[in-house]
């Protein structure tokens, strides 16, 4: 996981600061609390929040992690794709690779959802489903190293990812940008 202090975390309470204070009252469980009901349901029901991608990316990744070597976790694997094919056809769904691809250290497959939704009915399916495999939850924004660090969820074991594409995929960014830059003095110059 990535340093959390390299990244700045807008205020949870951004635009309910001036809300009346929330009621001590305990549920009829007693241990939960009794929420005031506003009618509406939070948007996030409907569309992810901002900055996921609410477009054709899709707005999670999910990566399904399995040792290539191990044939009881490749058989449930290739099985687990396939039921994955039938149950949810409506998500994208990737090929299997067999070997380790990107930052993802192992074989794996890839599924996109695309609504809240989708994310909520497969992940809970596949917390239940995924047996002995892992699994990373990652939004899609555009910061794609902190989408797969800071703001990723597994299920399972954690797999430690190769992060060295993401450090030359951002330096080839800056030093892209500061061509540009350069090329906008020499222009105005």
């Amino acid at each position: 996981m990535s340093d959390p202090a390299l990244y700045e975390y807008p205020s949870p309470l951004a635009g309910y600061e001036h809300l009346p204070s929330l009621p001590d009252e305990k549920a009829s469980d007693g241990k939960s609390y009794v929420n005031p009901q506003t009618e509406v349901l939070s948007e996030a029901y409907e569309k992810f929040v901002d900055p996921i991608d609410k477009g054709k990316r899709g707005g999670f990744d999910i990566h399904i992690y399995f040792y290539q070597k191990n044939e009881f976790q490749k058989t449930f694997a290739h099985a687990l794709w396939t039921r994955i094919r039938h149950e949810f056809p409506e998500l994208r769904i990737y090929r299997i690779w067999d070997e380790p691809l990107g930052p993802h250290p192992i074989a794996m497959f890839e599924v996109n959802v695309f609504t809240p939704t989708q994310f909520g009915a497969f992940v809970a399916w596949l917390v239940i489903n995924r047996g002995p495999l892992s699994a990373l939850v990652h939004p899609n924004t555009d910061e794609e190293e902190r989408d797969h660090t800071q703001r990723a969820t597994w299920l399972g074991e954690r797999m430690p990812l190769d992060m060295s594409m993401f450090k030359k995929m951002r330096e080839a960014r800056e030093k892209l940008e500061k061509v540009k830059q350069e090329q906008e003095m020499q222009k105005e110059a």
